[in-house]
């Protein structure tokens, strides 16, 4: 018993480890982000607060009273959809890609952009962005490459949703940081630019 014990805890050690460090470092959060936020963060190098705020403003969606982040959603051409299951969106995402220019589809958690980033997949098949997972790893790198010239996240988060900036940047940013004060439990609004 031991043996086979030991076998499935070894794997494991890695994980535990970094998931215990993740909560050592976001010990005084209001709210823990889930685990597929600490990997995908941890492996981007970006706290994992800002890549679930991100997704709260992206994909937010009210489940039971609580917005979350809904992983089956599209915003095609301006409108936003979500589907009650990942298959429901790779068909609704295959006929987007077919009816509008792939720039005008953002998808999943962190609403990637096909048509500037969908290239971030792997050049796979196109649903693949609907992967939870590989999703919020894209959205952390992209978050990362962002923040290289140093900027705050909050500016950051703006470049993320629009990178020429401007009104819908301003308008991102404001909304960014109330979910980024939700999740760290810190009052961010005073110092949203």
């Amino acid at each position: 018993m031991a043996a086979s014990v030991s076998r499935y805890w070894l794997p494991l050690g890695p994980l535990v480890g970094l998931l215990l460090g993740a909560v050592a470092l976001t010990a005084h959060a209001a709210e823990l982000p889930p685990p597929a936020y600490q990997l995908a963060a941890h492996g981007a190098g970006i706290p994992s607060e800002v890549l679930y705020a991100v997704a709260l403003q992206e994909s937010g969606a009210k489940l039971r009273g609580q917005l979350v982040p809904w992983p089956w959603t599209l915003n095609v051409a301006g409108a936003g959809y979500r589907f009650a299951t990942r298959a429901d969106a790779c068909t609704a995402l295959l006929i987007a890609l077919n009816t509008v220019s792939p720039k005008r589809v953002d998808v999943g958690l962190a609403q990637v952009n096909m048509g500037h980033n969908g290239h971030r997949f792997g050049g796979g098949p196109p649903c693949e962005a609907l992967n939870p997972y590989k999703n919020l790893e894209v959205a952390a790198r992209m978050l990362a490459e962002l923040r290289a010239d140093g900027s705050d996240w909050i500016t950051v988060a703006g470049r993320y949703h629009r990178p020429a900036g401007g009104k819908p940047a301003e308008r991102y940013r404001a909304a960014f940081a109330k979910h980024l004060s939700r999740v760290t439990g810190l009052n961010l609004l005073a110092t949203t630019p």
